[in-house]
């Protein structure tokens, strides 16, 4: 019998619960392997064959290969281990975040010093907006 997920119905967020763990548990492994300074010399010598060396899916090896983030993270991958592989590429976790919002890192820098995004528009699926 399928839980049900209240937490499922907001717009544009993948929520990282036990299913998305489970789908993603090769990926997360691959990027941990990238915390052994020998790991990240292969990995970047020859990435795909690196990649074939784990049970991912090939969905999985062509988002990372791509360094598309915001698909690894649909296809269960958590953004913490995801960083290594950003730091395997020398990125910082703010360039990566501005990457996967389609911002440079200094517009997504100034977002956030700035306070963030704005929450208007931010609701649930069914939510309809409060009148001001």
């Amino acid at each position: 019998m399928p839980l049900d997920k209240p937490y499922l119905d907001v717009p544009g967020t993948t929520i990282f619960d036990a299913e998305q763990s489970r789908k993603g548990y090769h990926l997360n492994q691959f990027c941990m392997s990238l915390m052994k300074a020998e790991n990240r010399v292969r990995f970047k010598a020859n990435e795909r064959a690196y990649l074939d060396e784990w049970p991912m899916t090939e969905e999985q090896k062509q988002a990372v290969l791509a360094r598309d983030l915001n698909r690894c993270i649909e296809l269960g991958g958590n953004i913490y281990f995801l960083a290594k592989i950003g730091a395997t590429d020398g990125k910082s976790f703010q360039q990566m975040a501005g990457s996967m919002t389609g911002m440079t890192e200094d517009e997504y820098r100034n977002m956030m010093v700035g306070g963030g995004r704005s929450v208007e528009g931010n609701r649930r699926i069914g939510e309809t907006p409060v009148k001001k």
